[in-house]
Parts: C-alpha cells; sequence; structure tokens
C-alpha cells in the first residue's frame, strides 16, 4: 500500500511541470492570437475613419461671402444667340394654375421652390416681367423646359430655359449656409425626427434643395440659373428690352 501511494505522488510530481508548461504554452499563444485580432480591428476602424473624413463635404469659414465654386460643368453657350434663338412661349395653364404645385408640397410643410424678389422689371422679348415676389418653378411641356414666374399661386409669366443638367455632386453642401440652432430648437427637431420615424402619418419627404445664381452680362442680359433638386436650369432675361 505504501509503495502504491509513493508511485502515484511520484507520477503526480513528474506530470505537474509538464501540464503546467502546456498550461502557459497555449495562454502565450492565445495571448498573441488577442493581441494580432485586436492590432487589426484598430487598423480598420482607422482606415474607416480616414475614408469617412475624405468623403466629407468641407463647408467654407465664411458661406455667406465664399463665391460659388467652380465645377466640371463649363457653360459656354452663346446666350445672346440662345436669346433670340428662343420664341415667346405660347401655351397657357388652366385658371393660370401649376398642376404639379400639389404633387410638390404634398409632403412639405413649406413650400419647395426658390423665391425670387424682383425689384425692376426684367424683359424676355415681348414679356415683360414686373416687380414682385416669384416662385420660380421648372417645369415641362411637350419635351422642352421653362421656368414658371408664380405669385400667389397663379402662373404669371412663363419663360423658355435653353440648357438643363445636372447639379454637380457636393454643390449644396458647399454652397448653402448650415443653419444654426438653439439647444430648445435641436431638442425640436429631434423630438419631430423621432415622431417621424415612428409615426407613418407624421413622415415628411425631405424638401429639395434650391439655390438661385443671376449674373450681368455685356449688352443688358441676364443670366439665371435656377437648382432645384437634382437639375439646374438655364435661362436668360434683359434689363432693357429689345
Amino acid at each position: 500500500m505504501k509503495k502504491l501511494l509513493l508511485l502515484s505522488v511520484l507520477i503526480i510530481s513528474v506530470a505537474l511541470p509538464s501540464y503546467s508548461a502546456f498550461w502557459n504554452r497555449n495562454k502565450n499563444t492565445n495571448q498573441q492570437q488577442s493581441a494580432q485580432t485586436q492590432q487589426q480591428q484598430t487598423q480598420q476602424t482607422q482606415a474607416q475613419t480616414q475614408q469617412q473624413n475624405t468623403n466629407e463635404a468641407t463647408y467654407p469659414q465664411d458661406v455667406d461671402g465664399a463665391p460659388i465654386s467652380q465645377d466640371e460643368y463649363i457653360d459656354d453657350t452663346n446666350v445672346e444667340e440662345a436669346y433670340r434663338k428662343m420664341p415667346v412661349p405660347t401655351h397657357r395653364y388652366i385658371h393660370n394654375i401649376d398642376p404639379g404645385e400639389y404633387q410638390d408640397t404634398m409632403y412639405t410643410t413649406w413650400s419647395p421652390y426658390p423665391l425670387f424678389r424682383l425689384t425692376a422689371p426684367l424683359y424676355f422679348k415681348s414679356v415683360a416681367i414686373q416687380p414682385g415676389y416669384y416662385l420660380l418653378t421648372p417645369r415641362e411641356h411637350e419635351g422642352k423646359w421653362y421656368i414658371l414666374f408664380k405669385e400667389a399661386g397663379r402662373i404669371k409669366y412663363i419663360i423658355p430655359c435653353y440648357k438643363r443638367d445636372m447639379v454637380p455632386f457636393g454643390f449644396y453642401e458647399n454652397n448653402l449656409p448650415k443653419v444654426k440652432l438653439t439647444t430648445p430648437q435641436k431638442i425640436r427637431e429631434e423630438a419631430l425626427k423621432w415622431i417621424g420615424k415612428h409615426k407613418n402619418s407624421a413622415k415628411r419627404k425631405p424638401t429639395p434643395d434650391t439655390f438661385l445664381d443671376a449674373n450681368d452680362l455685356d449688352n443688358n442680359f441676364i443670366s439665371l440659373i435656377v437648382y432645384w433638386g437634382n437639375y439646374r436650369y438655364y435661362f436668360v432675361l434683359r434689363s432693357i428690352q429689345l
């Protein structure tokens, strides 16, 4: 019996160091694998952060005073020639009501069209646009595009466009000022977003971004570009009737 007990103690004393070495070796291996995994995750996170920073739009310091950024779309149209070639529109709308306005304003809380304040008359051939406040609305008719000058919900004037193209990527982010909200306004906006996200009856589609660019040209011509949503619309007027 004593011999058996002595043999068991001897076996345990021999096996214990081997098991301890095996356990330490596995522990070191696991630690190395964990360190490698953590390093890979850190590198992936840094790469994603760098990519997001690259993709984020940059805003100028003073967006109100910053010039419109140049883009790959250069308008080399002869404006005077386009003005002379375009005829005065003859089509009219029933009761001078824009039939597409209801669809555009169905899911918005305010008018989605750019507001044009005119302080002096402008002309397109025989059409004289009087001073006032107008909502400029692009509309297609028989394959051609026109700008509707709307006042108090009625179409006052229809001016043809000589060109239509896509708005450059990032244009609105680089040229529209960011709205500065107070703390109560931020809380209100977050509450409205939460309601709109969870209540179908309160959901509203985002209003299209808009921008209006006007430039004086030679020979009393005025070039205007209406940015509305994904497209921009070019038309030309005169400060003196031709």
